[in-house]
């Protein structure tokens, strides 16, 4: 998907300013969108919700909450709040009773919130079939929806046009066509590897209608073993590096000198600003099943010490689930929206689009728990295969240090 290399970053096609109008216009005259005029009234004496939201959000929420509070004078105080702090100061404050009623976060957040008691339900199923499936499934935690989901982030492969004018249909294809990069580093990024690693059929955890099953451990299947044998074929070709650090990719990609990149949204605006004529491709995949990569969807939570649950759900339902307010959202960070019509909208850019049909395949990153003890054996296990460790004992051995770690 070609985009013009202006040297600016992508925007969305409306500009926030009349987003900012439209939002106020439809909000405020419509009861609270899809939920009804029954659904805002303040039934609990409500006088204030306090939201926490990262710097760049504050602004693309202003007009809701003017709408949230004159439909129910309700006043929504948006308190700005580090990206980098705001999951611990909420996980400190909430058991005191000082922290929100609402803050902004990650789906992969629930395993630890849900289990430690500081988040609360939604009543979000009625409105399933407004959101992606795959924002839909992360907002979803042990069969109960906890995240209002706003935004999807997943991997997909750069193609500098000039270099390559055609996608490559497989992996071999690609690394034939042109030079490939992918953030690796001394101890290795499963993250970024976790596309070809489903190729191979070979997920972290099992799964059913509730989710990930934590008791259901994949990695050592049969699938896993042939992943590590290919891993260990690219590290001897030198295709798949742990030479290769983040920074190293992006100066590779940025420069010219490799024509692929697999990386997400976030380093885009890197590649426009060097001038490559950039596509945004599916991820080739090196086995017979498709490379899913793994999906980040960001959302708001409700804290379960809230004394105002009723009229946190209803901002969070009726409010910010709208398409105004979805799109708001992503001119403010021009991040795949989650709700179907307002990524439909977005998608009209074909950067995001590109993003879009690979996010199509992608998967929630488990949220459960167990995550952690697949991330501590993960990567330094898949850096040694690189490096010329024997691929199948050394899978083998990652899979009983992560059942052993679960437990």
């Amino acid at each position: 998907m070609k985009v013009k290399t202006t040297g600016l970053r992508p925007r969305g096609i409306l500009t926030a300013g009349a987003l900012a109008t439209t939002a106020v216009l439809a909000l405020a005259g419509c009861a609270g969108g899809a939920g009804g005029a029954g659904e805002t009234e303040n039934t609990e004496g409500t006088t204030e919700l306090t939201v926490w939201v990262d710097a760049e959000r504050v602004d693309a929420l202003k007009d809701v909450a003017a709408a949230y509070e004159e439909k129910t004078g309700i006043t929504v105080d948006l308190v700005s709040k580090d990206n980098a702090k705001i999951k611990d100061d909420f996980i400190q404050q909430v058991p005191t009773g000082k922290g929100p009623d609402i803050t902004m976060g990650a789906h992969d957040w629930l395993g630890e919130l849900v289990t430690n008691g500081t988040v609360a339900p939604i009543e979000l199923s009625e409105k399933k079939g407004d959101f992606l499936e795959v924002a839909y499934n992360a907002a979803t935690y042990d069969g109960q929806q906890y995240l209002l989901p706003y935004a999807v982030e997943n991997l997909a492969l750069l193609r500098n046009a000039d270099l390559v004018p055609d996608a490559p249909a497989t992996f071999d294809d690609m690394v034939a066509a042109g030079t490939f990069v992918v953030e690796q580093g001394a101890d290795g990024n499963p993250y970024h590897l976790y596309p070809f690693q489903t190729s191979f059929g070979a997920p972290v955890f099992g799964s059913d209608e509730n989710g990930y099953d934590a008791s259901d451990l994949q990695l050592g299947n049969a699938g896993g073993e042939e992943f590590a044998a290919w891993l260990a074929a690219q590290g001897s070709a030198g295709t798949i590096s742990t030479e290769i650090t983040g920074d190293i990719a992006k100066e590779k990609f940025t420069s010219g000198e490799a024509a692929f990149w697999l990386t997400g949204p976030w380093n885009v605006g890197a590649a426009l600003d060097a001038g490559i004529n950039l596509e945004v491709d599916v991820i080739p995949a090196p086995s017979t099943e498709a490379a899913q990569p793994f999906a980040g969807v960001k959302g708001f939570l409700l804290s379960a010490q809230s004394e105002n649950k009723v009229a946190a759900n209803d901002f969070l339902v009726n409010y910010l689930a709208t398409e105004d307010v979805q799109t708001a959202l992503y001119e403010s960070g021009n991040i795949l929206p989650a709700l179907t019509a307002s990524a439909e909208a977005a998608s009209s850019d074909p950067i995001v689009g590109g993003f879009a049909a690979v996010g199509a395949e992608a998967v929630p990153m488990p949220a459960v728990p167990a995550m952690g003890s697949v991330w501590q054996f993960w990567g330094i296990s898949e850096a040694a295969i690189l490096n010329g460790a024997e691929p199948v004992a050394t899978w083998q051995k990652l899979a009983a240090d992560v059942q052993g770690a679960i437990g």
